[in-house]
């Protein structure tokens, strides 16, 4: 376990996340991603969590790992294109993980969200916050239109909502 994080985990608080992510932030980002689901058959799901829990950090969980836990918890499978996409956001170990779906990841790939959580990395590093959720959006937005573009019956399978954690 390593002590560093360990600290930083019990110092983030919801409060953090409310700090960086205001209320009309947050429904900016709900917006884009209405907004997003229209033009492609995909599902996004945001979510922000500031920290972990004790019992995490003793198992040594890392962002992926509990990423991937939110994918099954969250139900961003559960589409009938096996088309959902996870934005996980960790405060605490400032920490991005997009996850998605074998019908999307078949066409696109780890380092393409590898390279769009990088983006919404740095615009974070800045202050950003919202300006980096959205711009993640917007580009997991665009591989989605490219591999599976709307269609007239596009059913809004999941919550637009931002889960916070």
């Amino acid at each position: 376990m390593d002590f560093a994080r360990t600290i930083r985990h019990l110092l983030t608080s919801r409060g953090t996340v409310r700090r960086y992510f205001t209320a009309p932030g947050l429904a900016a980002i709900k917006a884009a991603i209405a907004e997003s689901e229209a033009a492609h058959l995909g599902e996004i799901r945001f979510a922000i969590e500031a920290a972990l829990h004790p019992a995490q950090l003793w198992r040594d969980v890392t962002p992926r790992e509990r990423a991937v836990e939110l994918f099954s918890e969250l139900r961003v499978w559960d589409t009938e294109h096996n088309s959902g996409v996870l934005i996980y956001v960790l405060l605490a170990d400032h920490a991005i993980e997009i996850l998605a779906d074998r019908g999307v990841h078949a066409r696109v790939g780890g380092a393409t969200w590898e390279a769009i959580a990088q983006t919404m990395q740095a615009e974070f590093a800045d202050g950003r916050f919202e300006a980096g959720a959205l711009a993640g959006i917007a580009a997991v937005s665009r591989e989605l239109i490219a591999c599976l573009p709307s269609k007239e019956d596009n059913p809004d399978e999941l919550p637009n909502d931002v889960s916070l954690l």
